[in-house]
């Protein structure tokens, strides 16, 4: 028996339309910082139909390990079972710094409140971060939480799980709990203690709901799986995803078992491969989500939402309806063999075998559909992570995700200047993405070139750019609108255009590479802009001293930094900040908090010859034309 024609048609499809993201990244892949990058392999396909709701429970009530759950220690005066040596010190250091009182009994939630109805709503809420993330030690507390005040608690019908934070729901695992681990391997009963917890949290019959609003990554996502109904807002920063296999690993809290029963293989495994988010609207469209609702709302549906489960008014979630080719995929052994030959195919395409996490994910997921019963699917997924864990590949990405993360922060003690309008000097292609970009994040633009035409070519650019997103949905038309309100156009002919200047607190050049024209313009621009205002060139070769040379053309060379932005801007996240030996910290720091808020990854480097990208640019084209005159082939040095 084999599948239609028509079947594997709809296979390939659906693997290409996954594989699209990977492609774009393919050029990248054999720089050291894509690695990110290249585990997204692509694939469409994969999973099977598993429940995940009371005879879990019954089989976690059953299991000779119940009583070896979390420990209480972190709310009550009793010694906490470390797993590690490390995680134990943090706690203690932690612990002391936290003393409970009535009004906050938690660290890492806000008190548990119960309405009438029975709903207790529950508060993720990290009193020493900006974001919640799932810790060891959050983990811990859950646990004491959970059983001091919901499960033995005949008043509690229903749960809700929310956050206090405006920041988001959870943004995911703390990646530095399991970095720390120096045995990988004992990894696996922490986070068996971990499943323990789910099940037990299953095991009181309260129907559970996520509520949630911003960012539900990896864990946090995979927290609001073991629910049983799942909201969310339609806020633009909303999103989840499991984007465990951007760091060498695999969602190890259920994810590969419950992920894939809930909205089909197909989708969970594009999700797992890829570690791409998911937006709210196409959340509901694939049932991730059942209730889509304003954030303003959220809680008060959440609430009602949980008495509607308890009295029978709500259903509770369950897995999406598949359409008949997707039984004839994801449900039949023929068609199974199909699709895990081009999901290995579409990975193998973009990961070249070298990295192991996501053979590993396609094992967790096919290993589920094979034994769908029972708790020994968990099990393998959970040593499955604690062998990615101890590879180098995952070293090496938790490494350059700690690496991009410390980039945001720029090391000096100077304040920026307070930056509310930003002027660029030309509207050519550079000119105008950095517009766009910088208007995209809340700044007033004001946009100059020499006339009205070379304007109009810049304004076109983006407002093109900004149509495209609102056709494919990945911006409001409000969104749209608000965007072109901030941007200004102004030319040499128009008489206001130093009146505006007057208000600028940043300018970036983006003009033709020529020493004499970027130092008239910031002759030019010195005239009618404040003292305090900084002057960024977005030159490629010039070196930032000549530019800024005291002389008739600059009197202020200390607001002069370099700001060199690649192209196209809005897609290209690097952006060199140059300050030459004159530019002072607050102009530097300037640039930095500009161009960290503009979504860019940012590296201050020196005054030199090609400055950082070009300076290693160049022995990469002059060894690559060696190899090429030596007769290797190009195809090779492209793999390599």
């Amino acid at each position: 028996m084999i599948l239609s024609s028509a079947v594997q048609r709809a296979i390939l499809s659906q693997s290409r339309a996954a594989a699209g993201a990977a492609r774009q990244i393919n050029s990248l892949s054999r720089r050291p910082a894509s690695a990110l990058a290249a585990c997204q392999g692509g694939a469409s396909s994969a999973t099977g139909v598993v429940s995940i709701g009371d005879a879990h429970a019954a089989d976690f009530n059953n299991h000779p390990r119940r009583r070896r759950a979390f420990s209480t220690a972190a709310v009550r005066d009793e010694p906490a079972p470390s797993p590690t040596p490390s995680e134990h010190t943090a706690a203690d250091s932690s612990e002391k710094s936290f003393v409970p009182s009535p009004g906050r009994k938690y660290r890492f939630f806000r008190n548990v409140e119960v309405t009438p109805a029975g709903v207790a709503v529950i508060r993720f809420d990290n009193r020493e971060k900006k974001v919640n993330t799932l810790s060891f030690e959050l983990m811990h507390e859950a646990k004491a939480m959970w059983d001091a005040e919901v499960h033995a608690n005949a008043d509690v019908k229903s749960v809700v799980f929310t956050s206090a934070k405006e920041s988001g729901f959870v943004a995911g695992a703390d990646i530095f709990d399991i970095s720390s681990v120096e045995d990988k391997s004992t990894l696996v009963p922490v986070i068996e203690e971990a499943l323990d917890f789910f099940l037990h949290m299953k095991s009181k019959g309260a129907p559970m709901v996520a509520a949630i609003h911003g960012p539900a990554l990896g864990g946090g996502l995979e927290w609001a799986l073991w629910c049983d109904y799942r909201i969310c807002t339609d806020s633009s920063s909303t999103k989840m995803g499991l984007p465990e296999v951007k760091l060498g690993l695999l969602p190890g809290f259920g994810g590969t078992q419950n992920l894939p029963a809930l909205v089909g293989v197909q989708g969970a495994i594009d999700i797992m491969l890829t570690g791409k988010d998911i937006r709210p609207k196409k959340a509901k469209q694939m049932g991730l989500v059942d209730l889509v609702v304003a954030p303003q709302s959220l809680e008060a549906v959440a609430i009602e939402t949980a008495e509607g489960l308890v009295n029978g008014t709500v259903r509770k979630s369950g897995p999406k309806k598949k359409s008949l080719v997707n039984r004839l995929v994801e449900d039949t052994p023929p068609g199974r063999h199909v699709m895990w030959n081009q999901v290995k195919k579409m990975v193998d395409k973009n990961t070249a075998g070298n990295y192991p996490a996501p053979y590993k994910i396609i094992d967790c997921v096919k290993y589920g559909l094979s034994n769908p019963d029972g708790l020994g699917k968990y099990k393998h997924e959970r040593e499955g992570f604690a062998k990615l864990a101890a590879t180098s590949e995952s070293e090496s990405l938790i490494g350059i995700f700690d690496g991009m993360n410390k980039l945001k922060k720029h090391d000096s003690d100077a304040s920026p200047v307070p930056v509310r309008k930003v002027a660029v000097m030309g509207a050519g292609l550079m000119g105008a993405g950095i517009a766009q970009v910088t208007a995209e994040k809340g700044y007033d633009v004001l946009l100059k070139d020499r006339d009205d035409a070379s304007l109009g070519r810049g304004v076109s650019y983006m407002t093109d750019n900004w149509s495209k997103k609102t056709k494919r949905r990945r911006m409001t038309q409000y969104q749209n609108n608000l965007n072109q309100s901030r941007v200004t156009p102004l030319s040499d002919a128009t008489p206001s255009w130093p009146r505006h200047f007057a208000g600028a607190d940043l300018v970036i050049e983006a003009v033709f590479e020529n020493l004499e024209l970027k130092r008239k313009i910031i002759s030019q621009v010195e005239e009618v802009t404040p003292d305090h205002c900084v002057f960024a060139t977005n030159t490629s070769a010039i070196p930032i001293a000549d530019i800024a040379a005291p002389g008739p053309e600059v009197s202020r060379p200390q607001n002069v930094v370099g700001m060199h932005y690649f192209s196209p801007v809005p897609s290209m996240p690097l952006l060199e900040i140059i300050p030459h030996e004159g530019t002072s910290e607050e102009a530097t720091a300037t640039a930095f908090a500009v161009g960290t808020k503009q979504g860019k990854t940012c590296v201050v480097v020196k005054d030199v010859p090609g400055f950082y990208v070009n300076r290693c640019l160049g022995p990469v084209l002059v060894e690559t034309s060696a190899l090429v005159k030596e007769g290797v082939p190009l195809e090779k040095m492209d793999k390599a």
